[in-house]
């Protein structure tokens, strides 16, 4: 990432962290109980000696495609010289998160988070021209769908109080992520000479970076009365290249968020995020089909999602310790690099108990 792109990101999360921290500083003393929406994961610390555990169910949804911030369509991809002749249409990534923290002291709280992983994209077929006769609106060849399941890659990790406050929580994140996921899926397509070949699938479509990634990151929170409020930085940062010959993309994203308690049990949240990758580093000899999703080039770029959330709360009798929460995420700009499936929306849904 450019040096001046990531003074810029810094610059806004400090700006959202400070500037919250001045309004709010010797008005109340009201002790940090709120989380951050569900979607943000490393959000909150621990006492010495509680346990947390919860499950996350999240659905991403891609649909149609851009060049670079420009809509494009099949006919436009086919035509576009690049020798693309299957368009993806749209995808779909289930993912199951299954996590555990615990504190050995105030200070640091470890994490633990498993996942399970579901993918599905649709593709549209082009013919393959047989001539210089033919003309350039060729038939469709037919329409298919590829599908990947498994285990994901494993994520361990540890938070570091640097200030733990009764309006203001300041921590560190530091995670590594094992490469758990497979990356040498193979399924049945269709190719524009209407074969139905099971090569290796493209990037999109596998599990996992097939690499150990560093994730870095720092987390600020802070609450007065029914409100609370939060940024964060983190960071993905691919240390090697897989067994494959590549490394996905380093990634940095920042989100900051804001909060109201109706009730005692619900809360709503706002949140905004900005999403920047790179592209991918290196090439897998063994993916190299006439589609997007095989060009490494056509990956990474720029994304700001808006999400709403909701939090139901217990805080008595038997629903102590327990939290349902759900938000919902959609993109409102976005600038990729080469040709991509535009992000749409993402759902997450999960239950948190602690003890």
């Amino acid at each position: 990432m450019p040096a001046q792109k990531l003074l810029k990101l810094l610059a806004f999360f400090f700006f959202s962290t400070l500037l919250p921290q001045s309004l709010w500083a010797n008005t109340d003393h009201h002790k940090i109980t709120a989380h951050a929406p569900i979607g943000v994961m490393g959000d909150h610390m621990h006492k010495t000696g509680e346990w947390m555990f919860s499950y996350r169910y999240m659905s991403m949804s891609m649909e149609d495609n851009l060049q670079g911030s420009n809509n494009i369509s099949p006919e436009g991809i086919r035509d576009s010289g690049l020798g693309l002749r299957v368009v993806p249409l749209q995808m779909t990534t289930d993912m199951h998160m299954f996590g555990a923290m615990y504190a050995p002291s105030d200070k640091l709280t470890l994490m633990l988070m498993v996942n399970y992983v579901e993918k599905e994209m649709d593709h549209l077929t082009f013919m393959m021209p047989m001539g210089p006769m033919m003309p350039m609106s060729m038939n469709e060849t037919g329409v298919f769908t590829t599908k990947t399941s498994g285990i994901g890659d494993t994520k361990i990790g540890a938070l570091y109080s640097l200030r733990s406050g009764d309006n203001t929580n300041i921590h560190l994140n530091l995670g590594l992520s094992i490469p758990t996921g497979k990356i040498d899926y193979t399924d049945q397509i269709l190719t524009p000479m209407n074969t139905t070949p099971s090569p290796r699938l493209p990037y999109p479509m596998q599990l996992g970076s097939g690499t150990y990634d560093i994730q870095p990151g720092i987390t600020y929170a802070g609450t007065r009365n029914s409100w609370d409020w939060g940024s964060q930085v983190k960071m993905i940062i691919r240390l090697d290249d897989n067994d494959e010959g590549y490394s996905l993309g380093d990634q940095t994203q920042v989100t900051s968020w804001g909060g109201y308690r109706f009730t005692h049990w619900l809360t709503g949240s706002l949140r905004l995020t900005y999403t920047h990758a790179d592209e991918i580093s290196g090439k897998d000899a063994l993916i190299n089909l006439p589609v997007q999703t095989s060009n490494p080039d056509n990956f990474g770029g720029e994304r700001i999602d808006l999400g709403v959330g909701i939090t139901l709360i217990g805080s008595e009798g038997a629903q102590k310790g327990h939290r349902l929460a759900l938000e919902y995420e959609t993109t409102i700009d976005q600038d990729v690099n080469g040709i991509q499936m535009e992000m749409q929306d993402m759902l997450t849904i999960g239950y948190q108990f602690s003890l």
